[in-house]
C-alpha cells in the first residue's frame, strides 16, 4: 500500500505555474512515476495534461448544478454557483490518452494516476466521477505488480493554493470513502534514479497447426508466442556490468548500467508435442528490443530487472497493435472496391483479416523500430517508427501526447535496435491445401518424393543397425576366445 508521495519538485513547480498562468478553470491529466511495492511509496516524474478531444473541446468542465441547495441558508447567487458546482470529465478520452501514454514509457515509468486542477468545492462534489476516471485509467494502462492495486490522485487547488494526494483502491466499490489521503512532498526524484539499458535478441519459431480449433491469422499466432514467451522471459537471468545477479540488494554505482538477460536451457513443449502432419507452416519472429529501466537508488535490482522483461514484451505488444490499427484502416479505405486474389495480398494489407492458412508463399514483414526520445535529465520516453516515417513523425506523437517542445533535438534521438523485430511466415500450402489440380499433382509428386525419401531413410538405417549387430556379435565372440586363452595359459 502507499503511504506515501514525494514528486519531482522541478516539474511539479513548472506545472504549478502554467496552470496559474492559464487562468483556466479545471483542468485533468495524467501523473506519469512509479509505484514502488518494496518501499511502499510512489514516485511522481510529471504530470502531462489530457489535450482536448476529437471535438476540439477540453477532457474537463466546471458543471453549475440546476438547483439551488435551500438548505444552507441564504446565499449569494455568486457564492452558491461556486459552492454547487462540480466536474464533468470525458472518462474515455482520458483513459485513451493513458493508454497511448503507456506504451510511450520505458521500464519502470508507469501512469499511476491522475491529477486535477480546480477548486476544493467542486473536487469534493466530483469524487465519484474522480474515482471512475481513475478506474478507466488503470484498465486502459493497467500496471505488472498484482499487489499494486491503487492509483494516486493529486488535487491542485487554485483558492487556496495548495496540493493534496490521495490513494484509491481499485478493489473497492467506486465511493468517495475509498479515496484516502496520503503523505506528499517535493523533492529531488530523477536526480536519484538508477538508469539500466538492455538489448534483447530474441529468435521465435511459431508454428502452424493443420487442425487448429479455430481459424488462425497471423496476430492470434504472434500473440500466442509472445505470452508464451513472456512466461519463459520470467525465469531468465540477469548479467549487471557483466556480473551474474545473485544478491538482491540496491545498486550503489552511478552511471548507465548495462544488462544482459540469459534464458535458461528448456524444452520447447508446444514443438516437440506436434508431430510434422501437424504442422503445415512456421512463422520465425525474430530481432532486437532495446529496453531501458529505472527504479530508486533505495530499490533492489531485481526490480528493474523485473521493469526491463515486463518492458520487452509491452513493446513487442505495441509494434503488433501498430501493425494491425493500420492494416484495419487500409481495409476500411479499400472497402468496396475491387479486391485483388489471395496471391497477391501481403501482410501489410490484410494482417488482422486474413487466414494464416491462405498464404502461399514465403512472406516477410517488418515491425516498427523502437526510438527513444530524452525527457526529464536522463530519463527517455520511446515511439515507434514504420520504415517509410521520420522524425516529423516522433516530434507531433511527443508534442500531442505529453506536452514536449516543439524543438525537439534531432540529433539527440536514439535509434540502439540494430534489427527491429520482423516476422517470416514460410509455409507448406502447397502441399497442405491444393488449390487446383495441377496444384494436386504436383502435392502428390511432392509427396512421393516426401515418403520415398523416408523409405530410403528407413532401409539406410535397417543395414546400418544389422552391420552393428554383427560387429558387435563379432567382438563378443573374440572377447570370448581371448579370455578362454588367458585362463588356459594362467592355470598352466
Amino acid at each position: 500500500m502507499v503511504k506515501a508521495v514525494v514528486g519531482e519538485e522541478t516539474q511539479l513547480k513548472q506545472a504549478e505555474d502554467r496552470l496559474a498562468q492559464s487562468a483556466l478553470p479545471t483542468q485533468v491529466g495524467l501523473v506519469i512515476g512509479k509505484l514502488s511495492s518494496n518501499l511502499d511509496r510512489g514516485f511522481v516524474f510529471d504530470l502531462i495534461p489530457t489535450p482536448l478531444n476529437d471535438a476540439g473541446d477540453p477532457a474537463s468542465s466546471l458543471l453549475e448544478s440546476s438547483k439551488d441547495d435551500k438548505k444552507k441558508g441564504p446565499k449569494s447567487k455568486s457564492q452558491s454557483s461556486v459552492d454547487s458546482s462540480s466536474l464533468a470529465i470525458d472518462k474515455d478520452w482520458v483513459a485513451e490518452h493513458a493508454r497511448q501514454v503507456s506504451k510511450m514509457l520505458s521500464g519502470g515509468m508507469k501512469v499511476i494516476g491522475i491529477y486535477v486542477w480546480v477548486g476544493d468545492s467542486a473536487f469534493k462534489n466530483s469524487t465519484i466521477v474522480l474515482c471512475q476516471t481513475l478506474k478507466g485509467v488503470a484498465d486502459a494502462a493497467p500496471l505488472s505488480e498484482t499487489d499494486l492495486d491503487e492509483r494516486i490522485l493529486i488535487h491542485i487547488c487554485y483558492s487556496p493554493r495548495r496540493w493534496t494526494c490521495r490513494n484509491y483502491s481499485l478493489g473497492s466499490s467506486i465511493s468517495s470513502s475509498n479515496l484516502r489521503p496520503c503523505d506528499f512532498k517535493m523533492g529531488k526524484v530523477i536526480t536519484s534514479l538508477q538508469k539500466f539499458r538492455c538489448l534483447y535478441n530474441f529468435d521465435l519459431r511459431l508454428p502452424i497447426y493443420k487442425n487448429a480449433s479455430s481459424v488462425q491469422t497471423l496476430p492470434d499466432v504472434l500473440r500466442h508466442g509472445i505470452s508464451v514467451h513472456a512466461k519463459e522471459l520470467k525465469g531468465a537471468k540477469a548479467i549487471i556490468d557483466g556480473n551474474l545477479l545473485v544478491n538482491d540488494e540496491p545498486c550503489t554505482s552511478d552511471g548507465l548500467h548495462e544488462v544482459e538477460l540469459l534464458l535458461p536451457f528448456m524444452k520447447n513443449a508446444s514443438t516437440e508435442a506436434c508431430s510434422q502432419k501437424e504442422v503445415i507452416g512456421v512463422i520465425v519472429f525474430s530481432g532486437s528490443v532495446c529496453s531501458f529501466g529505472y527504479i530508486n537508488s533505495k530499490e533492489p535490482i531485481s526490480q528493474v530487472v523485473a521493469d526491463i522483461k515486463e518492458d520487452i514484451i509491452l513493446s513487442l505488444q505495441s509494434r503488433l497493435d501498430i501493425i494491425c490499427d493500420e492494416a484495419d484502416g487500409d481495409t476500411d479505405q479499400t472497402n468496396g472496391e475491387s479486391k485483388e486474389s489471395d496471391e497477391k495480398m501481403t501482410l501489410e494489407t490484410c494482417t488482422s483479416q486474413l487466414a494464416i492458412h491462405l498464404l502461399r508463399k514465403t512472406t516477410n514483414l517488418s515491425l516498427p523500430r523502437r526510438v527513444f526520445i530524452p525527457w526529464l535529465g536522463d530519463l527517455f520516453v520511446c515511439d515507434y517508427l514504420q520504415s517509410s516515417e521520420t522524425h516529423e513523425v516522433l516530434k507531433d506523437h511527443c508534442v500531442e501526447l505529453l506536452s514536449m517542445d516543439t524543438t525537439i533535438d534531432t540529433t539527440t534521438i536514439l535509434e540502439p535496435e540494430i534489427e527491429p523485430p520482423k516476422v517470416i511466415a514460410t509455409s507448406f500450402w502447397d502441399v497442405a491445401v491444393p488449390l487446383d489440380p495441377a496444384a494436386s499433382s504436383s502435392s502428390s509428386k511432392n509427396s512421393g518424393v516426401v515418403e520415398t525419401s523416408r523409405g530410403e531413410t528407413s532401409g539406410n538405417t535397417a543395414k546400418s543397425a544389422n552391420f552393428n549387430i554383427i560387429i558387435a556379435a563379432f567382438f563378443l565372440f573374440l572377447s570370448v576366445i581371448v579370455g578362454y586363452v588367458l585362463i588356459i595359459i594362467k592355470r598352466s
